[in-house]
């Protein structure tokens, strides 16, 4: 007795009885009635285990308890676990490159990416930052931001997207960063505008190269661009074709290097300058002006304004002016939707033309997200960046996107097609599957369920035991001698459990097919009945269920009659036991 508490109490004991033995052992032992499904007892095990007082009661409690849990978490037949707490994700970085007239902060206040990852804000000037890029890692920010002379903020950061509102490059200023620019496109940063973008409006006569593909496909009709000349040195730069015309050196923003010669000798001077800058230069006819028009688009949103100069000078932004906001055209929406497609997309751009008093238009420079905000929408034009801003976020940031968060969990992968043989072997796990009749009693052959090709709603199982109601019962591709070789196999391979439960050998992986056996072949026979069954003792049913529960793992026949044997001898060391 003592002897037996010890080996019941051993662990490793334990883990090597098979699947269902303690329950079948703990129903008293009569010859005339037959043996209940181990289905069925683990579907009552509380009055089988309270009818015992021996001290081993609670040892067959915990054993009843994890043999019942084992083949439903096996089966997937477990309630799924409750809603875990959700994890808090880092908030998301978003640098924006900005003087510090604007803070921006308030303009990100309270928005979210998906309406659930916080934003923080980190705003520099380009002065102000440096950093490193990397293939696998990233892009490392380091920004150092001085005001007055004090340093205010110096910390390093991995940004996740970046506002681009500052000029990457001017002649006029001395300020070249456009290395910095290639640091955060090598870093692989998402941005408004884009990165390429940003590089690629660091030369003007190369934007201007693309109004004219644009003047080109449109027609000057619809596309009325200013007529240029681009010099790439002073030595070519003799003589303008007519005068009064307009010299532009370099790359400059805001009216700087900007000229208007009046004739031949002051276009010789002019000539002078361009040498001494070492740059290039471009040459326009002058047009005397009406009033200037500026043509924005923030996403999805229009404007159009009319700037008119009160002070007399013939740049419209120098001086006294008076700007007033018009209405949106078709013509001017073209004009701003076909520069917004260069350079792979621009999310933010203006187009400026000038209205002579002839009463021509001419389109003379397409800005990009770096453009200054005008008129009295300034602070509505901000919150429409900050819109688009958070929107492009929640695209590229999320799964599915350019840019996927590495704390965002993945997205459920989609179920893989099944073929049709694989669809045959049962129902799927988790669905509503038909419980077999009680071990050892008499069984009925179950009838293979053939393919249908009806909607859903007209597959009906039928009652088990009975063929289902379908015209293709009789298909020749389910007829099969009784002497087929592969019938034999399937039939010889089934257990009694295999035969009325169709759904119990799919897993959650297929099985691999048998070498020498086709895949097809493997489809047919798991839709050939299995033979009826003769009524099993106790001993047997224990032998077919271990065999059942044990096929896939092991394979070998001897080692299976050795463990039904060694329980056949337990099984009598507990009843003789059981009954002192």
């Amino acid at each position: 007795m003592n002897f037996l508490r010890r080996r019941l109490s051993d662990s490793s004991f334990v883990a090597n009885l098979p699947n269902g033995y303690m329950t079948d052992l703990q129903r008293p032992d009569s010859s005339s009635s037959s043996p209940a499904s181990p289905a069925m007892e683990r579907r009552h095990p509380q009055p089988l285990v309270a009818s015992f007082s021996s001290p081993g009661s609670s040892i067959f409690s915990s054993l009843s308890s994890a043999m019942k849990q084992a083949p439903q978490a096996s089966s997937g037949l477990m309630e799924p676990p409750g809603p875990s707490t959700p994890v808090v994700q880092r908030p998301r970085i978003l640098l924006v490159i900005d003087d510090a007239h604007t803070d921006w902060s308030k303009y990100f206040h309270g928005k979210k990416v998906n309406g659930e990852i916080e934003i923080r804000v980190e705003q520099a000037e380009f002065s102000e930052l440096n950093l490193a890029a990397y293939v696998t890692g990233g892009c490392m920010v380091d920004m150092q931001v001085v005001r007055n002379g004090t340093k205010v903020v110096s910390r390093s950061f991995k940004p996740d997207f970046i506002l681009v509102r500052q000029h990457a490059y001017s002649m006029a200023l001395g300020e070249d960063y456009r290395s910095l620019v290639i640091g955060l496109q090598y870093g692989g940063l998402p941005a408004v505008n884009s990165l390429y973008s940003v590089y690629n409006f660091c030369s003007k006569p190369w934007v201007f190269s693309q109004l004219i593909k644009i003047f080109h496909s449109l027609g000057p009709e619809k596309f009325p661009l200013v007529e240029q000349t681009f010099f790439p040195n002073h030595k070519p730069m003799v003589t303008a074709p007519h005068f009064p015309v307009v010299v532009k050196l370099g790359h400059a923003h805001a009216g700087m290097g900007k000229i208007k010669v009046e004739n031949q000798l002051d276009f010789q001077d002019i000539t002078s300058v361009v040498a001494m800058a070492k740059t290039y230069a471009t040459t326009e006819a002058f047009i005397d002006s009406k009033y200037d028009i500026r043509v924005q688009k923030i996403g999805s949103n229009y404007k159009a304004y009319m700037r008119t100069s009160i002070s007399g000078n013939w740049k419209a932004n120098t001086g006294s002016a008076m700007l007033e906001q018009v209405a949106m055209t078709e013509r001017y929406r073209l004009w701003v939707d076909s520069c917004s497609e260069m350079f792979g997309g621009l999310d933010i751009c203006a187009v400026k033309a000038v209205h002579s008093k002839d009463g021509r238009d001419y389109i003379i420079e397409v800005m990009d997200s770096s453009m200054p905000l005008i008129g009295e929408h300034v602070e509505e034009d901000k919150q429409l960046m900050a819109d688009l801003v958070v929107s492009k976020m929640s695209q590229l940031l999320m799964p599915g996107g350019t840019a996927p968060s590495p704390l965002r969990p993945l997205a459920p992968q989609t179920k893989s097609v099944k073929s049709p043989g694989q669809a045959q072997l049962g129902p799927q796990l988790g669905q509503p599957q038909p419980r077999p009749p009680p071990q050892g009693g008499p069984r009925q052959a179950q009838s293979p369920q053939p393919q249908r090709s009806g909607s859903p709603s007209q597959q009906r199982l039928s009652p088990q035991g009975q063929q289902p109601l379908s015209p293709q019962s009789g298909s020749p591709q389910q007829q099969r001698s009784p002497g087929s070789p592969q019938l034999s196999r399937a039939s010889s391979g089934s257990s009694p459990n295999q035969a009325s439960k169709p759904g119990a050998t799919l897993t959650s992986q297929p099985r691999p097919p048998v070498q020498g056996r086709s895949t097809s072949q493997q489809g047919e026979e798991s839709k050939k009945p299995a033979p009826p069954q003769p009524h099993l003792n106790k001993s047997q049913s224990l032998t077919n269920s271990l065999s059942t529960s044990d096929t896939s793992q092991r394979g070998n026949p001897s080692e299976d009659e050795a463990k039904a044997e060694t329980i056949r001898n337990l099984r009598k060391s507990f009843a003789s036991l059981f009954s002192d």
